[in-house]
Order: structure tokens, then C-alpha cells, then sequence
């Protein structure tokens, strides 16, 4: 069973930045392609970032040039830089592999 914990969260005031973390518990970590996905009140669930197991990145268009998402396999974690935040960044951030999900994270931008 795949479980995904994520870390890092919270209130940061526009233009902040924050890191969130995710904590993989699973065999052969590295074969996977790993991603990040937000949802925000009354919103759908989006995907924000994804990358390979070969470690080629893909971003949304809201976050390109602001976000990076990063991996470290001998250490089975996924990471997000998120700089120059805005308010609509606001949402739950969730790790996810395949079609497993972490519980998710609050990330607020707001002053």
C-alpha cells in the first residue's frame, strides 16, 4: 500500500514563498512519476506540477516560473518550491502517485 504524507504547509502573505514536502512510502520509489495537485474552494482539483522518473517537469500555466517541483529518491520525497505566491494559490495541496493521494495540506496566501 502506497502512503503519501505532505508537509510544509501554511499562511504565507503574497509574494512569500513556501516548500511542502512529500513523504513516500513505497517500494521502488524512483520508477514513478510523482506530482502535485491543489484544490481551492468550490474549485475542482487541478494538477499543478508533475515529474518523471526520468525527472522531466511539467507545470500548470498558473505556476510556470514560480513553482518547482523536485525530487530525491534515495530519500523517497517530492518537493514543491513555491515562490512569489499570489491569493489564488490558496487551496489544499496534495501529493500524489498514480492513483493514490496524500491527506493534503492548507496553503494560504493572504495578508
Amino acid at each position: 500500500q502506497v502512503q503519501l504524507v505532505e508537509s510544509g504547509g501554511g499562511l504565507v502573505q503574497p509574494g512569500g514563498s513556501l516548500r511542502l514536502s512529500c513523504a513516500a512510502s513505497t517500494n521502488f520509489f524512483s520508477a514513478y512519476a510523482m506530482a502535485w495537485y491543489r484544490q481551492a474552494p468550490g474549485k475542482q482539483r487541478e494538477l499543478v506540477a508533475s515529474i518523471s522518473s526520468g525527472g522531466s517537469t511539467n507545470y500548470a500555466d498558473s505556476v510556470k516560473g514560480r513553482f518547482t517541483i523536485s525530487r530525491d529518491n534515495a530519500k523517497k520525497m517530492v518537493h514543491l518550491q513555491m515562490n512569489s505566491l499570489k491569493p489564488e494559490d490558496t487551496a489544499v495541496y496534495y501529493c500524489n502517485r498514480e492513483s493514490y493521494f496524500g491527506q493534503g495540506i492548507q496553503v494560504t496566501v493572504s495578508s
